[in-house]
């Protein structure tokens, strides 16, 4: 008997439902049902060769007599580590820019505006190991660093705002560690950065071990492609953080994440969506995929004994599921999804 392998709620829903009922089952789910965005051959046959799912969607305004609509091209990336987590950390960190810019050559393709990264997106998500080293060895400056300057590079190349968190090294003040993303204007100039304001404590993790709570506030960079913010990670969990990025002007908000699927995956869409109706603005959640492997086990936050490992769970969009694989062998190494957003707000 062959092992069972749950893929995603949709793709299940889509299995057993009569198609009648699936498009009204979806509409009380997930809304209004989204257009699915023709995207160019070359770009679908690139992903197929570089091994990563590549998916785009609409979000259609209606039409005004007076105004066109501002349409913006958003790209959300989330991937797997691509050496092992005993690898050396200059070695990990190369491979993974390697990754993200053949799959941003990608988003080009499609006429990407702006482009999120994955959290941490330069390491392995170690913070559930609560060892120093090697894991803050990826720190690095969010000014200067090798990693903003790679973005900075990208950005230029493809006329593309870059949204890259990383594990900032504040070399002005001691060397403090920050959960740390940097926004990269389309010219290339470092826009500044927004630090994670909501540290998690539970379960697995205590991030408290390498970093504490943002004091940057709630920035809002401002773009030629629209107004921006991102809400690092645990934040979702919090009303008033999506609240004041909201007042502070945002228009599009990133959620770049890293958790895995049986905590979270009740909570997060109906949090990101509730965010956007309730601030009237666009979300947009992130996480990485795969099983990441260390190499000491690790105990649990809460006293409990924890395993040697650590399972992304995929973040799905909001209407139709990215595949939700059981294991990693099952994993292809990357999602991609490209989103248009018509919005017709000044």
């Amino acid at each position: 008997m062959s092992e069972y392998v749950f893929e995603s709620l949709e793709k299940t829903l889509e299995t057993h439902i009569p198609d009648a009922e699936l498009k009204e089952i979806k509409r009380i789910l997930y809304g209004k049902e989204l257009r699915k965005i023709i995207l160019p051959q070359t770009a679908l046959d690139a992903a197929l060769e570089r091994d990563f799912d590549l998916q785009g969607y609409a979000f259609e305004a209606a039409p005004e007599q007076l105004r066109a609509p501002r349409v913006v091209r958003v790209g959300l990336i989330q991937n797997k580590i691509i050496l092992p987590t005993d690898a050396p950390v200059l070695d990990q960190i190369t491979a993974l820019h390697k990754r993200v810019g053949e799959i941003v050559e990608v988003a080009a393709i499609c006429g990407v505006n702006i482009v999120c990264l994955q959290e941490a997106w330069t390491m392995p998500f170690a913070f559930c190991t609560r060892e120093r080293v090697p894991w803050t060895e990826f720190a690095e400056s969010a000014e200067d660093g090798f990693t903003t300057h790679f973005c900075q590079e990208l950005a230029k190349k493809y006329n593309m705002v870059v949204v890259s968190p990383i594990l900032e090294r504040d070399e002005i003040h001691g060397g403090t560690l920050w959960n740390t993303a940097v926004v990269v204007s389309n010219t290339g100039t470092v826009l500044g950065k927004s630090r994670k304001n909501h540290i998690p404590r539970v379960g697995d993790f205590n991030e408290s071990t390498y970093y504490m709570e943002g004091n940057t506030g709630h920035r809002v960079f401002q773009t030629q492609f629209g107004k921006i913010a991102v809400n690092i990670c645990y934040g979702r969990h919090h009303p008033l953080n999506w609240l004041m990025y909201s007042m502070h002007g945002a228009e599009i908000i990133f959620n770049p994440s890293a958790t895995v699927g049986p905590l979270s995956e009740p909570m997060w869409s109906i949090e990101a969506r509730n965010a956007a109706i309730a601030n009237h603005c666009f979300t947009c959640a992130i996480n990485r995929v795969g099983m990441e492997y260390f190499k000491n086990e690790f105990t649990s936050g809460d006293g409990k004994k924890a395993p040697q490992s650590y399972y992304c769970m995929q973040r799905r969009r909001l209407t139709t599921g990215l595949p939700d694989w059981a294991s990693e062998k099952h994993s292809v190494a990357a999602k991609v999804q490209i989103f248009f957003f018509a919005n017709n707000q000044n």
